[in-house]
């Protein structure tokens, strides 16, 4: 989600990438979730962090202390930013419950990548 919102909001004053420190493909109730708001992600792809380990990043974004944690050091002097999400991957009850947090932190995330590109591109 985040992907997706960083390439919306930063337009072409940046290159994007996301990764994790694990692959798992992109969530299907993300890929909804995001579509309700008018941003397609269902052609982003699972990539491993270390696909990315020979560029030489401005910045380095984490979004969860999993990642944080376990992010392999990169050999760059991009500025670091660390932002704790929910995980809404994790959220339990009803299909509407889930639904509620995918909005919820979809919210938060967009909220976050807007005032990021903003101060820092």
């Amino acid at each position: 989600m985040a992907e997706g919102y960083l390439r919306y909001f930063a337009e072409n004053k940046a290159s994007i990438f996301s990764a994790g420190v694990e692959t798992h493909g992109v969530n299907p109730k993300a890929i909804a979730s995001m579509r309700e708001d008018g941003i397609d992600i269902s052609n982003h792809t699972s990539n491993h962090v270390d696909e990315y380990s020979n560029i030489d990043f401005d910045f380095v974004i984490t979004v969860c202390d999993h990642a944080k944690e376990r992010c392999p050091f990169f050999p760059t002097s991009a500025k670091t930013f660390h932002h704790k999400f929910p995980d809404p991957a994790k959220a339990t009850g009803s299909e509407a419950d889930i639904e509620a947090a995918f909005r919820n932190v979809r919210q938060q995330i967009k909220d976050y990548c807007q005032q990021f590109v903003s101060d820092h591109l």
